[in-house]
């Protein structure tokens, strides 16, 4: 059985316990452990943020050698190009994995992003990834990672979003974009029409396929 260590960089344990409960799905398939790094920021929602957290990203994959893989479990996929020049290990970015999951369902995908400045660094990556004329759109939740995890209104957030994207943009799937909503995504997926994509379960998927 495949050990995988899915990491939370920002020090939310609220957030990797939702990673948890969200993974467990997978106990059949891998041996699956969730880290909080309680050295980064309690929610990562800058550019700042994003660079505090590469280094311990990386101190913590080199003192967890006995992983066959790990998952960078931030929407921004923030030290995932170092991580993989730096290990001989697969390191897989939530967002990457969860964007080609949704080009490979076919259609334009849709994004729910914590809010305004968070689409502008996924915007400038999902045109690095060569998928742009994939995204039918991206809309902000205008919410924080905390609340993302903890706000029991936050799925109504989610709800209102996504239906605009799928009636308005016609997306054919969605993406949720923060790993603090890792626990939204059974009960979206009961009130919305089309697949929603929880982006590390579609990293988690990738990390067992042995790829890239």
């Amino acid at each position: 059985m495949r050990r995988i260590l899915v990491i939370n960089p920002n020090s939310n344990e609220s957030v990797t316990e939702g990673l948890r409960q969200t993974l467990s799905s997978y106990a059949a398939r891998a041996k699956i452990d969730c880290a909080t790094l309680r050295e980064g920021p309690f929610g990562i929602e800058s550019d700042d943020d994003i660079e505090s957290v590469k280094p311990l990203i990386i101190q913590s994959i080199e003192s967890s050698p006995d992983y066959d893989a790990y998952v960078i479990a931030c929407y921004s996929d923030p030290g995932l190009a170092e991580c993989r020049r730096r290990f001989d290990k697969p390191v897989h970015g939530m967002q990457q994995s969860a964007v080609e999951t949704a080009v490979a369902i076919g259609g334009k995908f849709g994004v729910l992003a914590l809010s305004e400045q968070s689409i502008a660094r996924h915007l400038a990556y999902i045109d690095m990834l060569g998928f742009s004329d994939r995204l039918a759109g991206e809309l902000p939740l205008n919410i924080t990672v905390d609340q993302a995890a903890n706000d029991s209104s936050a799925i109504n957030r989610v709800l209102a979003c996504g239906r605009s994207l799928i009636d308005d943009h016609y997306a054919s799937s969605l993406i949720l974009g923060c790993a603090g909503m890792a626990q939204i995504r059974s009960a979206a997926q009961q009130l919305l029409p089309v697949p929603v994509i929880e982006p590390a379960q579609a990293a988690v998927e990738r990390a067992l396929q042995k790829e890239y």
